[in-house]
Formats: C-alpha cells, structure tokens, sequence
C-alpha cells in the first residue's frame, strides 16, 4: 500500500516546488545583500519548512472529502474578509488578521476555497447549462472580489474572473455562455475602476506612460522604471558570474524587491538565461498540472486542478508581466518564490491538493465525466 501510494506521487511537481523555492531563496538572498541588512533568508527558510510540512499533510487524505464543507469553507474565508475591515489600517491596507507571531491574510486563503465552492457547484452539468445557472458563479466571484478590492488589493482581486472562465470552460460551459461572462466582466469594469483608490489608479495609469531613459520618473512610475533597470543590470549571465556592472548602490535600489519583484533579483543575479530557466521550471509545473486534470475523470476533482493551475499561472503571468511593464504594478507576488509566510503556505496548500488529486483519481462510474 505505502509503495503504491509512492509510486502515485507525482514527483515532477515536486521538483518543480523545490526548484522554484531555491530560485526564490536565491533571489531573496541577493536583496539582503542589496540592502546590507535583513534576515528576509533566514526567515523564509522557516516559511518553507512549514509550507512544505503543510503540503505533505494535505497529501494524506482523500481530496473528496472537501466537497461535503466547500461552502462553509468559502462562507469562513468570506466572514474573515469582512473581520479585516474592522482591524486598524497597515500602510493604508488592511488585508491582514495579527495572530501572535505572523499575520494572516484571508485572500490568500479565500483563493482556494472559492475554487473548492465553485468546483462543488459546476460539477452538476445543469447549473451552468442554463442562463439563471451562469449568474451564481458570476455573483459567487463578484462577492470576494468587492471585498478583497476594497482592503485594497488589486492583484489579488484579479485572479478570480480567470478561474471562473477556466472552470466553466473546463466544465462544458457552451460558448455563448463563455460570452456572456466576458460582457458581464467588462460590464464590471466601470464598477472595479469606482472601486480602486487613488493609488491602484495611478499604477495602472503609470503602464500606459511608461518611458525609457530621460529624467528618472516619480511614484508608481519609479517602480516600474527600477524593475526593468534591475533585469538590464543582469544582462545575459547575471552578476553572479559576470559582476556588477554599474558602481552605483542607488540603481540597485528595488522597492519591494524580495516580495513582488523578486523575479528582478533573479534576473540581476542570474541574468537573462535564469529568467528563461525560471519561466520554463513554471511551465513544465503548469502543463504537468492540466495533465493530472485532463488524467482526472471526478467531476470535483478535475475541476479543483483547472482552478489551482489557472490561479497559480494568472498569478505568475501577471507579476512577471508587471516586472517587463506588460502589466500594471498589483503588488502581486510570484508563486513559491516571493517572500511572505501566507503566500508561501497558500501556495503549497493549493499544490499538496493538486498532487493530491492526482494520486486519488476517483473514476466515476459513469463514462461521462461530468454528471447530469
């Protein structure tokens, strides 16, 4: 039994797990560096020990059993959303819960959860094969979106419209309803934009003015003009091997470095070929994932995977994205490799449920792989 379960172990995954929070070690060890002081290292060391602790333990046990409490796990993450409103302000946000020794921030956990509700709901082919049927979901991912936009925390709250679609179209959603949630986003653009404070508004003003060289730009542009800086100074072979080119410690300067653009540390220490290699560790970890979803005929848990892997992909597509100036700044981190205690665990907990999956396939007994 235990050499069966072994053997079921997708162990590609887990490469990929473990390579990745190396990259990210190693990212996060050059801006302690950078900034001569901080035990960001040592600390994420802890966090990994405990997210990986946190990933085997969700392994064990049978994913199905997640189905029965979805929704009172989703209506849980939803009452922790609003609990966050009534704690003082940090910097102007308030995403987090202080419990003792670390903070929890409930988005992360909401996350998955929405994932499990929504795949406990899709899994009955009559709730999105009728138009009364495709408004839940819809008003399912409005609800955490509205709360989570006004902590504020606009990346975040961006990650949601991507697993719906996913999710209806892993799940046999028929195209003109595939259509109708595209309208009803964009109809919801007007809405999120009232939303965003000043600060969201001006980042993503700040991408469509963006400009190379010339006078060094203030505020959100400053950001983004520093993190394109960073993956220049790295070039090809990065300064890990080919030294620094540039004397100067203010061009090193990267705000946020070791959280949301830690992709820019890896790309100054490594150059551009371990952005390539990082990029492709991702894609390999993704494509393996859809495989455990397309191998997975359980409607719950073939749809479960297409949530995990679009959310953690949107996620990855957006931070590197917003780095190179393809996306607007969201204060997003990038999976298994940014530093903080509740992203790291998340993330893990998503990934132990996906290996999960994939070592309880759970045939239906029906052919069909949805049911009716």
């Amino acid at each position: 039994m235990i050499h069966t379960g072994i053997r079921r172990i997708p162990w590609s995954i887990l490469c990929c797990i473990l390579i990745l929070m190396g990259c990210g070690l190693a990212g996060i060890a050059r801006g302690d560096e950078l900034v001569g002081q901080g035990h960001y290292f040592q600390k994420q060391c802890i966090w990994i020990l405990i997210s990986l602790t946190a990933l085997f333990g969700t392994m064990l046990f049978p994913y199905r059993n997640l189905r029965g409490i979805s929704y009172p796990l989703f209506l849980g993450t939803l009452l922790f959303l609003i609990a966050v409103f009534f704690i003082p302000a940090v910097n102007g946000s308030r995403r987090w819960i202080p419990l003792g020794f670390f903070k929890f921030q409930p988005s992360e956990l909401a996350k998955i959860t929405y994932i499990l509700a929504l795949a406990h709901y899709l899994m009955y082919r009559k709730n999105y094969r009728r138009i009364p049927g495709l408004i839940v979901p819809f008003i399912l991912t409005c609800v955490p979106v509205v709360l989570i936009l006004r902590e504020p925390d606009l990346g975040t709250s961006l990650l949601f419209f991507p697993i719906l679609f996913a999710m209806l179209f892993s799940a046999g959603a028929r195209p003109r309803h595939l259509i109708t949630i595209v309208i009803l986003g964009i109809c919801t653009l007007p809405l999120l934009w009232l939303e965003m404070n000043a600060e969201q508004k001006s980042r993503i003003v700040a991408l469509f003015t963006q400009q190379d060289g010339g006078e060094l730009p203030k505020g959100d542009g400053y950001h983004l003009y520093q993190s394109k800086q960073m993956l220049a100074l790295g070039g090809v072979w990065g300064s890990e091997i080919a030294g620094m080119p540039v004397d100067d410690p203010a061009a090193y300067h990267l705000p946020a470095g070791r959280t949301d653009f830690i992709f820019c540390l890896v790309g100054e220490r490594f150059g551009m070929l371990g952005c390539l290699f990082t990029v492709l560790v991702f894609a390999a970890l993704y494509i393996r994932g859809l495989q455990i979803a397309t191998a997975t005929r359980e409607p719950f848990g073939r749809l479960v995977a297409v949530g995990i892997v679009t959310l953690l992909a949107s996620q990855t597509i957006i931070n590197t994205g917003m780095t190179v100036g393809l996306m607007p700044i969201t204060g997003m981190t990038l999976p298994l490799m940014s530093y903080g205690g509740t992203s790291m665990l998340s993330t893990c907990l998503a990934l132990g449920l996906l290996i999960n999956i994939c070592m309880h396939p759970g045939y239906e007994m029906n052919t069909e792989p949805f049911r009716f």
